[in-house]
């Protein structure tokens, strides 16, 4: 029988090859003449259990009880916060929804189409993670400093501010600095998995700087309208110092090799989800990726320490508050009363009392931002404004000096940067902040003045 009549009886077609494999074993046996092939597989289909131990058919059996374990089932809903959100990142989401093991799932409202798991997705799974479903930039990463100076010495001591940005930090793909910075996440365990142990050397020159796409270091005027105990501030302005980056190329190598892996291992009957392969977390490369993904979240969290300690000391200042978080990350998590593993691809943590920061553009605000704990969200809300035009068609549209002069008449003063990142690129962040209401509280604002980013956003995912 070949593979076509095989499955014209019912033969799944993940198990027609140790079909064939009997057929052939017993041939080879010379017992196939005087058996009833069809008759033998059609018995063995209505009752695998019954086979298991069939000299010939046993593997067939064996993976008929496999297969019809693994059916299918329905994809989970989700909940979606804000209107803007293009129909590509709606199916990226559905498709999302359809990783088995998958709990519960949201979309923010500065969604837009990533690789996988659209950026501004949350997805929760037991016992597995999904690489891509992280993201290429493992937990990038906004940091906020407070700094003691006055916000009118951006304005009296600008050359002395371009400098601290100039100098302090390092902008583009492959970017490091010349002298390697110290910082204790370098003494932690690099060999946890060979792609870290092989870019430690890698990661320790390019910590302490800033990437491409959107990772950007800039200071603005921090806004408190009243007391906040967790930020220690009162009422007034302030200097604030912002950085957007996250794991370089550490964490680019980690997601690349980790997706491969899983994609490799995708059981056929799941094909279709592609850059959504998963890795059990019982296996060793689960157990592999979680390890390094850790690091890397040690790391992102280390490279803005670097830099803010940089930059500030350069212009002379010292921090006297500060807000940060990871997003493009997994956490362990009980939701539903489940023990999951809650990824939030270009999602800010939001849960009761958690403190984050939701950036704007370079001409509109961030918002520091108190957690309201929403449930539904899986205690999530967006990670910024989010795109609403490719970096393809931003550069077809926008002229970049003469989106730079109108933001210096504006009073933002920017560096560096490219056509790919003006204001024009996002959603209102007034307009995303208010439909999310219900999932933060925004206890500060920061709106920027002094910005610089790298200008080439050609590959960046986020």
């Amino acid at each position: 029988m070949n593979s076509r009549q095989l499955m014209k009886i019912g033969v799944p077609e993940a198990c027609v090859a140790p079909a064939v494999a009997g057929i052939q074993a017993a041939a080879a046996a010379r017992e196939l003449r005087g058996m009833n092939v069809k008759q033998v597989i059609t018995e063995l289909l209505a009752a695998p259990e019954d086979h298991v131990d069939h000299v010939y058919f046993g593997d067939l059996a064996r993976s008929v009880i496999e297969e019809s374990q693994f059916v299918r089932g329905e994809p989970i809903s989700y909940e979606t916060w804000g209107t803007e959100i293009d129909d590509a990142a709606h199916g990226q989401m559905r498709r999302a929804c359809a990783i088995p093991n998958a709990t519960a799932a949201a979309l923010m409202p500065d969604a837009h189409v990533g690789y996988g798991l659209p950026i501004g997705g949350v997805l929760a799974v037991e016992g597995a993670v999904v690489p891509y479903a992280v993201g290429v930039d493992i937990a990038c990463r906004m940091k906020l400093s407070v700094l003691d100076l006055e916000p009118s010495t951006m304005k009296t001591r600008f050359d002395h501010y371009r400098q601290a940005l100039e100098n302090g930090t390092v902008f583009g793909i492959g970017a490091k600095h010349q002298t390697p910075q110290d910082h204790a996440v370098m003494d932690d365990d690099w060999t946890v998995t060979r792609i870290t142990r092989e870019r430690k050397d890698t990661a320790w020159k390019q910590l302490g700087t800033s990437g491409s796409g959107n990772h950007f270091a800039e200071f603005g005027v921090v806004t408190v309208d009243e007391r906040d105990e967790d930020l220690q501030l009162d009422p007034g302005e302030y200097v604030g110092l912002l950085s957007h980056s996250g794991s370089r190329g550490a964490g680019a190598a980690v997601c690349s090799t980790y997706s491969a892996i899983a994609r490799a291992q995708l059981p056929k009957r799941y094909e279709d989800l592609d850059r959504l392969a998963w890795l059990d977390l019982d296996s060793q490369e689960g157990q592999e990726y979680w390890a390094a993904m850790n690091l890397m979240g040690d790391y992102a969290a280390a490279n803005h320490d670097v830099i803010h300690r940089l930059v500030t000391k350069k212009l002379g200042a010292q921090v006297v508050a500060g807000v940060e978080n990871h997003h493009n990350f997994a956490w362990r998590e009980t939701h539903g009363g489940k023990d999951v593993i809650v990824h939030r691809k270009g999602a800010t943590p939001a849960g009761a009392g958690v403190l984050g920061v939701i950036p704007g553009s370079m001409a509109d605000p961030a918002f520091v931002v108190r957690g309201l704990g929403n449930p539904t969200s899986l205690e999530s809300a967006s990670h910024g404004a989010g795109r609403r035009m490719s970096r393809t068609k931003a550069k077809e549209r926008y002229v970049w000096n003469a989106v730079r002069n109108d933001l210096a008449k504006r009073g933002v003063k920017v560096l560096s940067a490219g056509a790919d990142e003006v204001p024009g690129v996002y959603k209102n962040i007034v307009d995303v902040m208010r439909e999310q209401e219900d999932l933060v509280a925004a206890i500060a604002r920061f709106d920027p003045r002094i910005v610089k980013m790298c200008g080439d956003g050609s590959k960046a995912e986020d």
